[in-house]
């Protein structure tokens, strides 16, 4: 059963939360400020965190951040903040996805299903081919998920590593801006080219030598983005 981490200190928007994902059979656990959610999230280890980022005690970005410092859980933010500068910082610091206050709660539960699926590990039926991709720099483990760079596994959120699978597997190919956000994020999305820039700007901080200059992840101004191992 799926966990969720519901982090709000509105009682009304956690009441319909809860409410909500326990009639779909999700577990739920709720905090009211930050210091808790922190705590829930190394005490029970959920799936998926929906995030306020207007807490009492401190920022939503300071829980993503904490909660970054070690584990990959999806985080789906959820916050009355509009402004773009405002969504990047969120993603930036690690987020999966935003949704802006008021929403519709079958938007956000679809949106909730999409991390956790983004999340999944690769079924271990033996139906998947190792699929393994070397550049000079680094090595991209399809069936495993696993990224290494100098002999190191670099820890990617669900969100980074989705977005590297796909253009990955279209090597060479140019994937255009709209396809990587249906791909990634979900039918719904075809827009939000920030959520690109600022996610390329992230795989290239892990895996590129030189990010201000890339060699593996290259933009096609306007178009989209191409993965090239040479």
């Amino acid at each position: 059963m799926t966990r969720v981490l519901v982090v709000d200190d509105e009682p009304q928007i956690v009441r319909a939360l809860v409410i909500n994902l326990k009639a779909r059979k999700y577990e739920v656990d709720a905090a009211p400020d930050g210091a808790t959610a922190l705590r829930l999230a190394a005490a029970r280890h959920p799936d998926v965190v929906v995030l306020d980022l207007g807490l009492p005690d401190m920022d939503g970005v300071e829980v993503i951040r904490g909660l970054r410092g070690w584990t990959r859980v999806p985080i789906l933010v959820l916050s009355a903040r509009h402004t773009s500068d405002e969504k990047v910082e969120a993603l930036d610091a690690g987020a999966d996805d935003y949704v802006t206050k008021p929403f519709g709660m079958d938007e956000l539960l679809a949106r909730l299903r999409a991390s956790v699926r983004r999340a999944e590990p690769v079924g271990q039926d033996g139906g998947d081919q190792v699929v393994i991709v070397e550049t000079t720099g680094f090595t991209v483990d399809l069936a495993a998920k696993k990224v290494q760079r100098e002999g190191r596994d670099v820890r990617l959120t669900p969100t980074e590593w989705h977005l590297l699978e796909v253009l990955v597997r279209n090597s060479g190919r140019l994937v255009s801006q709209k396809q990587l956000l249906q791909e990634v994020w979900g039918p719904s999305y075809g827009t939000e080219t920030n959520y690109l820039r600022v996610y390329m700007a992230q795989l290239r901080r892990k895996l590129e030598a030189d990010p201000s200059h890339p060699r593996h992840f290259v933009t096609e101004p306007g178009m989209g983005y191409r993965f090239e191992r040479a």
